[in-house]
């Protein structure tokens, strides 16, 4: 029973893959650089708003502290 079941399931997997329009390695690689290029950017945008907020941290832990 169990047998028959994953096996009804992978042919339909199987069919439903043969469906699937696969990109072009053109779209491939065009979205692979769009995706690297906003990964860095949002990477440097978290970096700075780290390095902003320790600043201002630090800044108010000495002004508060004495």
């Amino acid at each position: 029973m169990l047998v028959n079941t994953v096996t009804k399931f992978l042919q339909e997997v199987h069919s439903e893959m043969s469906k699937v329009t696969w990109p072009t390695k053109e779209d491939f690689v065009g979205s692979l650089f769009v995706t690297l290029i906003l990964v860095v950017a949002f990477a440097i945008y978290l970096a700075l708003l780290d390095i902003a907020f320790s600043m201002l941290a630090r800044f108010m832990f000495q002004w508060y502290g004495g």
